[in-house]
Parts: structure tokens; C-alpha cells; sequence
């Protein structure tokens, strides 16, 4: 495992392209299954996970050709699936998203196997039963064996047909999406999710051929069973990174310009970042983040302490929430940070603490942060994506030199991260075993 040395104390300063969204660009990549011909999509960001689900393509018989490094973008040529494709367990275990194969592969084969459970960032329990319900529904059948592999077969097809989602997941709802968009007849989807790469992934069925409507909301009507056509596809900017960027430049006082990012996701979070004192312009697909902002708290009425909670589209994302929390060690005041999805979530703050960070953790899901503090630098492991930039931006802004070890899990979300860091100025360097 590669370990990434920082030296903090450099503000992060300059201009930044932001890559592809992440959470887009991997059910994307899952739907060019369902297409007649060839797909193309564009701006996907070169990173582990992508890398990942492109291997789980050309394993169930897809052809995927281009050069993601040089040009971010792969075609995905979809008819030579296999007959009967299996999805071995090394492929499975790696990544969350292999969950995403199974409609697309009940619509054209009418079966897949999963030699074992979907892999991912462990921050807590994530439940499949969404998935299956929503696919059962459709005229699936799973079956989930013990160690986590699955066999799915629709042996009759898949109809439409009136679903509630138990919980507005973000995957489940994709994997339904693309379900109802080949099945037989009229699907509607109550309590759907509504973040952005959900919408990315509406608007591509759409172009493939598929008739949805209520894309931005949580009700969702599919007219499915039309053919759905190739095409060529560009996956939208990453808000997440972005503002990972954004906290990233606040900390350490320097001025940024983001340049491909998504207005209207950057509106939505604006009022969160507010609470901290922290202020952009947005002119187009460019934000502009002045120098050394004044960080300090936003009370609630009564001079209250600020609550920042996660929750649905269009409240605050999850995936936010740990950079955030190195965000508010370095403003003036105080905040309860409230995770309301993943009771693993904020197990990493113990790493800020063991930086010096003034933070009570309340419970799995609850942590007050006092500051501004100064962090000193130690030797700290990355547990997951998020929580491993946020160490990267508590390492920036810390004394002295950060060791962060497992720098690869960072690498699944997060494109060429040390480099990109240290072309805004960071006094950042990976070591390889």
C-alpha cells in the first residue's frame, strides 16, 4: 500500500479542472449495457473505481476501448455479452457499484451470477434490500446466499410495476431506473433519490430511448420496453470534489478557481459552507474562491449551536460530511455534525483528535467540533474515500509532516490527487512499497 507524506502550512492556491462525477459516471458506465450499439461517455474521471467497472465490462463479455488516461473516455461496445456471465469475486468485492450489472444484465440476458458481495467503503451497514425488493417487484428473482454471492434471473422478463423504496438509496434507485427503462409496460418509483448523478443517469436513458419522467424529484415514471440506442454521453462535474477543493484551499488561506463544475449542485451546498464563513462566485462553470476567508461559525437564532446534518438530495451529501468536520477545527465557534446514514461514518475522527482537533464524539452518529485549533502532524491510515481526503486537507493545514497510509483507498475517488495537490502548491510526495 502506498503511503502519501505531507507537509503542511502551504496555502493551496491556483486552478483547478474538476474531473467527472464519480457517483455519475459509474451507474453510466453500467447502463451502456442496455444500448443496441456502441456508447460512448466522456469526461469520466480516472480513478481506481472506474478502472474497476471497466474490468467488470469487458469480463461480462463487453468490448471497451480508449485511453481513460489521455482522453477520459471509453466506448462501450455491449453486444458481445455473454450468454451466461458471471461476475467473479475479485471484481465483485472491490467495488460497491458491481451491484449496478444486475438490471442491465437481467434486461438483455435474463440472468447474472455475483460470486460475491459488493465491496466499497466500510462506514457502516448497506443494505441490499432495496435492490432486491425493487427487482423482485419488476419480475426478478435473487437469491442472496451466505458470504454474499447472488444468482438473479428474470425468467419471464421484466415487467412494469408500482414500487416504494423502503429508503431513498441512491443505487437501488439506479438499478430500478434501469430496470423499469427495458422492461415490459409503465414502472412508477415513489421515494426515489434525487442527487445529481441520478439525474445524469435519467438523462442518458433518455437519450438512449427510454421515456422517464419526474427526473430531479423522488417519484419516478418509466415507460419501458422501447429500444434503447448508443450514443455519445458526457458525464457532468463532481460537486463532491469540488468542494473537497474548496475546504482544501479555505484551511490553508489560499484563493482557488474550479473550472468544470455543476452551478447548480455548487448552489445547493453554498448555504452549508456559509455556516462556516466561507464564500464563492460562480460565473458559469467557474468558481472562484478568494483568499484567506474568514472562518468563522454562523450561530442559529438564539446564538444556538449550528447543526450540520447529512441527508437526501438536495440536503447536505453524506459524502461531505468528513471534510467538513476538518473544515469547522478550523473555524471560530462550534458545530454538532449529526450522520443520519452510516453509523461508521465518523469513527475516523479519532485521527483528528490524535492531531490535536477539539472533538466530542458523541455517539456513531453525532460530533461536536470546537475550534480553530492547530493540528500537528502524525501517522494516520485512510479508512475510506472520504474520510481519507479529509485527513489529506487536516494534513494540509496541520504542523509538520502527516503520514496517511492506504493512500489508495483516496485513490478510488479522488483522480491523481497528489499531483493535482501539488500543482496548487501543496508540499505533497507518495511513497510505494
Amino acid at each position: 500500500m502506498s503511503t502519501l507524506v505531507i507537509r503542511g502550512g502551504k496555502p493551496l492556491s491556483g486552478e483547478h479542472v474538476v474531473p467527472g462525477n464519480k457517483n455519475a459516471a459509474l451507474p453510466m458506465l453500467a447502463a451502456a449495457l442496455l444500448a443496441d450499439g456502441p456508447v460512448t461517455l466522456r469526461n469520466l474521471p480516472d480513478i481506481l473505481d472506474v478502472r474497476v467497472m471497466a474490468e467488470g465490462l469487458r469480463t461480462l463479455g463487453a468490448t471497451v476501448t480508449g485511453d481513460l488516461a489521455a482522453t477520459h473516455a471509453l466506448t462501450i461496445d455491449p453486444r458481445g455479452l455473454k450468454a451466461d456471465p458471471v461476475l467473479p469475486a475479485e471484481i465483485c468485492t472491490r467495488i460497491r457499484t458491481s451491484f449496478l450489472f444486475v438490471a442491465p444484465l437481467l434486461a438483455r440476458r435474463g440472468r447474472i451470477r455475483l460470486r460475491g458481495a459488493p465491496g466499497g467503503d466500510s462506514i457502516g451497514r448497506r443494505r441490499l434490500d432495496t435492490h432486491v425488493n425493487g427487482l423482485t417487484a419488476l419480475g426478478a428473482r435473487i437469491t442472496l446466499r451466505k458470504g454474499g454471492s447472488a444468482t438473479a434471473t428474470a425468467p419471464d422478463g421484466l415487467r412494469g410495476a408500482d414500487f416504494m423504496l423502503d429508503e431513498a438509496s441512491v443505487m437501488a434507485t439506479e438499478n430500478l431506473v434501469m430496470a423499469a427503462a427495458a422492461a415490459r409496460g409503465e414502472t412508477v418509483l415513489y421515494n426515489t433519490a434525487c442527487e445529481p448523478h441520478v439525474q445524469d443517469l435519467c438523462r442518458m436513458l433518455v437519450a438512449m430511448g427510454a421515456e422517464i419522467a419526474g427526473i430531479g424529484t423522488n417519484r419516478l415514471v418509466i415507460r419501458g420496453g422501447r429500444p434503447l440506442r448508443g450514443g455519445d454521453f458526457r458525464v457532468g462535474g463532481d460537486a463532491i470534489e469540488a468542494a473537497s477543493y474548496v475546504v482544501a484551499a479555505a484551511v490553508t488561506g489560499g484563493a482557488l478557481t474550479l473550472r468544470g463544475i455543476a452551478p447548480g449542485d455548487m448552489a445547493v451546498l453554498a448555504p452549508a459552507f456559509r455556516k462556516f464563513g466561507v464564500r464563492w462566485a460562480v460565473e458559469g462553470d467557474t468558481l472562484r474562491l478568494p483568499a484567506r476567508q474568514r472562518l468563522r461559525t454562523a450561530y442559529d437564532l438564539g446564538a444556538a449551536i449550528p447543526k450540520i446534518e447529512d441527508g437526501p438530495w438536495p440536503m447536505l451529501p453524506s459524502d461531505l460530511l468528513s471534510v467538513l468536520i476538518v473544515l469547522a477545527t478550523q473555524t471560530r465557534g462550534t458545530e454538532l455534525f449529526f450522520e443520519k446514514m452510516f453509523e461508521s461514518r465518523l469513527y475516523f475522527v479519532d485521527h483528528l483528535i490524535g492531531m490535536g482537533a477539539k472533538i466530542v464524539q458523541c455517539d456513531p452518529h453525532r460530533a461536536v467540533v470546537t475550534g480553530p485549533t492547530t493540528l500537528q502532524g502524525g501517522t494516520v491510515s485512510s479508512p475510506d474515500i472520504r474520510a481519507g481526503m479529509a485527513l489529506i486537507v487536516a494534513a494540509l493545514c496541520a504542523r509538520g509532516e502527516t503520514r496517511i497510509h492506504n493512500a489508495e483507498s483516496i485513490d478510488r475517488g479522488y483522480e491523481a490527487i497528489d499531483a493535482n495537490l501539488r500543482a496548487l502548491g501543496a508540499d505533497i510526495r507518495r511513497l510505494t512499497p
